[in-house]
């Protein structure tokens, strides 16, 4: 299927690692061109080298002050047809070893540059009548995990800006989706399998095992798994869904919705 993407801007945030660089690598083979975004130079320099006429690399921590004005000025006049908004997340927790400074980190590094980044471009889209714009989050926003107290709760408020944007722009031509992996095979997963190691007693490979047990399809997910929705979901052929909150875990969330 041509997903009718060739020739198009997208903006991919984490594109040398993880679901970040699997999306960027896809839509770059789909023939479209991506700024790619990360936090050092070094793996945005290899994506670039296989992709020299497509790739415009942009090496900045997207959670960092002054980020989104670089990544404005990088966009200057082009239209940019969508956007991956994607980065790291917190650390692993319970919630009472937590402490406020966590909190206020954790708003920085999930919530509010999110915000700003989508406050920033959402305008240019809806005035070119396009754009699609596609959250990495987790799955815990429908079914919390353990020891990411942050990530659960902090997630849970994009998701309640993502969809109220959602419905106040949905005739503009412009959509909204959010996307929440489980356990995929990729290095994020890795923090929590340490975390719970620490706490059992058990190596990190028993808890892995373990952890895999415990998912339906069982086996982990690729970053190739996700990038297939996400690239869809980035595409001119999902102008029908808006406002939507979607899980890609080998179906161990276990509620209805």
């Amino acid at each position: 299927m041509d997903l009718g993407l060739k020739n198009q801007l997208f903006l991919v945030g984490g594109a040398t690692s993880g679901f970040g660089k699997a999306v960027a690598e896809a839509l770059l083979q789909e023939g479209a061109r991506v700024i790619a975004i990360a936090r050092t130079a070094a793996g945005l320099t290899a994506l670039q080298d296989a992709y020299p006429h497509q790739v415009m690399p942009l090496a900045l921590d997207l959670t960092a002050e002054g980020s989104i004005e670089a990544v404005m000025q990088r966009i200057g006049d082009q239209q940019l047809h969508g956007i991956l908004v994607n980065a790291g997340g917190p650390p692993a927790k319970t919630a009472l070893e937590t402490s406020l400074a966590d909190w206020d980190e954790a708003y920085q590094k999930i919530l509010r540059w999110k915000v700003a980044l989508v406050q920033a471009v959402a305008p240019k889209m809806i005035q070119a009548g396009y754009g699609r714009i596609v959250f990495v989050e987790s799955s815990s926003v429908k079914q919390p995990l353990e020891n990411l107290v942050l990530s659960n709760s902090l997630r849970l408020a994009v998701v309640g800006f993502a969809k109220t944007l959602s419905q106040e722009i949905a005739r503009s031509g412009v959509t909204l989706n959010i996307l929440g992996p489980g356990s995929h095979d990729t290095p994020a997963i890795n923090r929590i399998y340490k975390k719970k190691s620490e706490q059992t007693g058990l190596s990190e490979e028993a808890v892995r095992n373990a952890a895999i047990q415990q998912i339906p399809v069982g086996q982990l997910g690729t970053a190739n798994d996700f990038a297939s929705l996400a690239l869809w979901l980035l595409s001119p052929q999902s102008r029908y869904v808006t406002g939507q909150t979607i899980t890609v875990d080998g179906g161990s969330v276990k509620g209805t919705f």
